[in-house]
């Protein structure tokens, strides 16, 4: 079996990229002739004609689009391994970091993360962004370089993921609720009115579930799209709040906090990246940054009263 060229992976990749045999061949710094006969090397190696005219252009067949993205990746996975290791200059780095993190979390982690990097890289700077879905297509596009969340099916295959806490569902209500004085039983809790988060509008959540056999079920009077909204309402009025412990401890400020009376699973909340970054120095120094430091908010987390 022959070993086929690796060169031609670079040759695809802008390709692809380019959508032109011209712009290839520049890009390449290739005459239009040796570019179009690497086109036709491509296409007796893949079998497939891999761009095609249209009108006066080219475009991809379905096959071209289904390899850009691998090929892509696999072209800087070599540049990263031939490339020299550097080594990082942390007081000298001058880079923008993109997150993407649900409500609660630049308000929980961000001062300590900031503080950190201020004090090993000034140059730094982060940009947080919320996240609205779980849309993986930012960080396959390169434009948010790191995320947190809750693993689930929509969550792409090839992210990198490593956990950064465990986290839990309680209850909040403002200073002097009527849930604030003696037990708070699965029946007193469904009987208080509720509010609701979801962004579809549902209105289901994992206390429903565990307060369903027990004959026992809320009344929601609001549903809103975030746990900050829903913290706000339970502050300024009687409902009551269902909202993760760890992400809302400083959204929960001067409430009442407590552990549900029905049993709710855990859930674990991680850090996602995208491959092509794995050895990164410059990020693989923040992903260690932000698991330090949300590790380091667990000695110190609220407990629920």
């Amino acid at each position: 079996m022959s070993m086929p060229d690796f060169n031609l992976l670079v040759v695809l990749d802008v390709l692809l990229a380019e959508g032109s045999v011209a712009g290839a061949a520049r890009r390449l710094r290739l005459s239009p002739s040796a570019m179009s006969r690497a086109l036709a090397r491509l296409r007796e190696t893949t079998g497939d004609p891999l761009l095609v005219r249209a009108g006066r252009g080219l475009v991809p067949t379905p096959r071209a689009v289904e390899l850009r993205e691998q090929v892509g990746r696999l072209v800087q996975d070599a540049q990263a391994v031939l490339r020299p290791a550097e080594k990082l200059d942390l007081p000298q780095l001058a880079r923008t970091f993109t997150l993407r993190t649900r409500e609660g979390f630049v308000e929980n982690f961000g001062p300590a993360l900031l503080a950190r990097l201020s004090r090993e890289a000034p140059g730094v700077r982060l940009c947080f962004v919320q996240k609205l879905d779980k849309d993986s297509t930012p960080l396959r596009d390169g434009d948010v370089d790191l995320e947190t969340g809750v693993i689930g099916k929509a969550t792409a295959p090839e992210l990198r993921v490593q956990a950064l806490f465990r986290d839990r569902f309680i209850g909040v209500v403002r200073q002097g609720h009527p849930l604030a004085e003696g037990e708070i039983t699965p029946a007193r809790y469904a009987a208080a009115r509720h509010i609701a988060v979801s962004r579809r509008g549902l209105g289901a959540e994992p206390v429903d579930e565990a307060l369903a056999p027990l004959g026992l079920q809320r009344e929601v009077a609001a549903i809103v799209g975030s746990f900050s909204a829903a913290l706000a309402l339970a502050g300024a009025s009687d409902l009551v709040a269902s909202v993760p412990e760890r992400h809302t401890g400083k959204l929960r400020a001067g409430m009442l906090s407590f552990a549900l009376p029905v049993p709710t699973p855990e859930f674990t909340v991680s850090l996602l990246w995208h491959p092509r970054l794995d050895a990164d120095p410059a990020h693989r120094w923040l992903r260690g940054c932000v698991r330090e430091v949300c590790a380091g908010h667990g000695a110190d987390a609220e407990r629920t009263l």
